[in-house]
């Protein structure tokens, strides 16, 4: 499994320079790395921003971007039902839903999305599973699109 970054202080990234989005990706992982021992490999910038130079940094380094396909709003206070409720009709293989530690109501609601997922006949994998590792472009919406 690979472990991902969501950068240092959850800046606009699309807003710094090279060198700060480096900075960026580069202290969150020492931070990580602190914590558990291993560092990481992935990186979803914050908010979703994704430019030339945020991908260019995080390359550079040896990160793979990620982004999200479906969103939760979980952070606006939705309950499970209504994140739910958002994703039912939309959700298909290869999706990576967004969502946030520290909301209301998302830690007691992930239970009921992930056994709703599973009723769907999808499976819950690590994002790591879903990413291209080679011979992919990324387009203006952080998006890995196969070359």
């Amino acid at each position: 499994m690979k472990y991902g970054s969501h950068s240092d202080t959850h800046p606009h990234v699309n807003n710094l320079s090279y060198e700060k989005n480096i900075e960026e990706i580069e202290k969150s992982n020492d931070k990580i790395e602190k914590l558990i021992g291993k560092r990481t490999n992935l990186y979803r910038a914050p908010y979703g921003e994704y430019n030339n130079t945020v991908i260019k940094a995080a390359n550079d380094k040896g990160y793979y971007t990620i982004q999200w396909s479906l969103d939760t709003l979980d952070y606006t206070g939705l309950t499970g039902d209504e994140m739910w409720k958002r994703l039912n009709d939309k959700i298909t293989e290869g999706d990576i839903i967004l969502t946030h530690n520290g909301t209301k109501h998302t830690a007691d609601s992930l239970d009921k999305i992930l056994n709703n997922i599973k009723q769907k006949g999808l499976q819950v994998v690590p994002v790591s599973d879903l990413i291209y590792h080679q011979n992919y472009n990324i387009n203006a919406n952080g998006t890995q699109i196969l070359k």
